[in-house]
């Protein structure tokens, strides 16, 4: 893997290698984005292309190694993508794959819309505080209260009578609930009532 010079290549491996290729193009994909270059603006322009055309191209893949590999491998590049007008253009793949029964597709699903929780509540957290996303406050407020109303949603479908029995978020078993609760502790420690009451 250490004579590999673009995503696209590790791409390649993922989608069509053995299983442990794949693996392990999947692994690579970190140490080729902190890797030192010269030709940053050209790898970060293969970056967004990947990370725009992610989720039609998750749809082609059958095996579940693969899904596996091709999410974590989006997932370590995910925050490079250059859709900061349009916040929100993965989540209808990311309430996909959050259903998956692989908890490691799961994990990495939570990472990426922790990552854009940061961004989206800066002028809730940050008042006056310019945001990465390109968007106005009252845009990610209601990419929020969607977001909080869709992952409700999830949650109750995901519900189960055992669940009762758990205290705490990190007590719940491995699984879709679990992921849920876990996205909505951290969306609800960045926003303030005020979102939640109705006033997007």
């Amino acid at each position: 893997m250490d004579k590999i010079k673009s995503f696209h290549e590790l791409f390649e491996i993922i989608l069509n290698g053995s299983q442990e290729e794949s693996r392990k193009a999947a692994r690579a994909t970190r140490r080729l984005i902190y890797r030192n270059t010269t030709d940053w603006k050209s790898r970060s322009m293969e970056i967004k292309k990947i990370v725009g055309n992610a989720s039609a191209q998750y749809n082609k893949i059958t095996d579940e190694f693969r899904q596996e590999n091709f999410v974590m491998a989006i997932s370590v590049m995910y925050f490079i993508h250059d859709r900061e007008s349009e916040p929100d253009f993965l989540f209808p793949w990311f309430f996909q794959l959050l259903q998956h029964k692989n908890g490691n597709i799961r994990h990495a699903t939570v990472r990426m819309i922790d990552n854009d929780l940061g961004p989206l509540t800066v002028h809730i957290r940050c008042p006056g505080q310019k945001s990465i996303v390109n968007i106005t406050p009252q845009k990610a407020d209601q990419i929020l209260f969607g977001l909080r109303t869709n992952l409700n949603n999830l949650l109750d479908a995901s519900w189960k009578s055992s669940y009762k029995k758990y205290k705490y978020v990190n007590s719940l078993p491995s699984g879709t609930h679990k992921s849920v609760q876990l996205i909505l502790s951290y969306l609800n420690e960045c926003c303030d009532e005020r979102l939640w009451m109705g006033n997007v």
